[in-house]
């Protein structure tokens, strides 16, 4: 080989001052030449050859934020409440399509047979989602990020208390699209909302004392046993059942008011939270 680079242009090189299309003709040389190769760690600055490796290093080993993580840092949101929130299990694809899915067959149903029991349907199942969302979305048997979640300067009331608001602004403004789908029915296709609260906050309630995975499955089992029991009870075909009635959304009210303020009250507790009691 009998051209090499200059010595002032690999000093350019260096600095990343050398300009095409000497600087393909130098990359094209360096991979080939030892010589020109060792001339160019001559003249490199060290410190500065220092800082580009480490400035690459912390480039590749940072976490890329995705989509949802970047909406959210765009908005305001702090960049380690946005990674605990993009790491919630139930915020992704797969949860909230299942959600859509369920909801859209409820919709559709209801629509091809306005009838109050299509209605009641849709009004028991719509509390339900949020209540199962918040279920998933903490503890260690169905967070895979739980562990790094744990270790983080972060409250556990507050990690709980975060999460626990994004799933419900997503779960329950897809009952709120689905709610607009049922015009005909007017206010009664509302009904859902004050159950969902109730459920959703005693079944954290009572996540300090059953856990993550007992609470809301009691929550829900007892809620469905409510629904049939008003059911059983209901003197005629078109009346609606009991929770969902004046006096029924006065009491979910009260349950969802009581449970708030319980929850509050064993808000330290979920710092000693190990998955099933504390």
């Amino acid at each position: 080989m009998t051209w090499h680079v200059s010595e002032e242009d690999l000093r350019a090189y260096a600095q990343g001052e050398l300009a095409p299309p000497v600087l393909w003709s130098a990359d094209a040389h360096l991979t080939a030449c030892a010589r020109c190769r060792g001339v160019l760690a001559d003249v490199s600055d060290p410190v500065a050859l220092d800082a580009a490796w480490e400035r690459l290093d912390a480039e590749l080993d940072a976490p890329r934020p995705g989509l949802f993580e970047s909406l959210l840092i765009r908005i305001g949101v702090a960049d380690h409440t946005a990674r605990l929130l993009a790491a919630t299990p139930v915020l992704r694809g797969s949860w909230l399509g299942s959600v859509v899915a369920v909801l859209v067959m409820t919709v559709v149903m209801a629509n091809s047979r306005p009838d109050a029991g299509t209605l009641t349907l849709f009004l028991a199942l719509a509390p339900l989602l949020p209540l199962a969302g918040v279920a998933l979305s903490y503890g260690p048997a169905l967070d895979p990020t739980y562990e790094m979640a744990v270790v983080s300067p972060t409250h556990g009331f507050r990690l709980l208390m975060i999460r626990t608001v994004a799933v419900l602004v997503a779960g329950l403004g897809l009952n709120g699209l689905a709610t607009l789908a049922l015009p005909e029915y007017g206010l009664r296709a509302l009904a859902w909302l004050l159950p969902a609260l109730a459920l959703t906050a005693t079944g954290l309630a009572l996540t300090p004392r059953l856990g993550p995975v007992f609470a809301p499955a009691l929550v829900g089992g007892s809620w469905v046993a409510l629904l049939l029991t008003a059911h059983a009870q209901r003197t005629a075909d078109g009346d609606p059942l009991a929770p969902f009635t004046a006096a029924g959304q006065g009491v979910a009210a009260a349950v969802a008011a009581l449970a708030v303020g319980l929850l509050f009250l064993l808000r330290d507790r979920f710092d000693l939270f190990n998955g099933s009691s504390v």
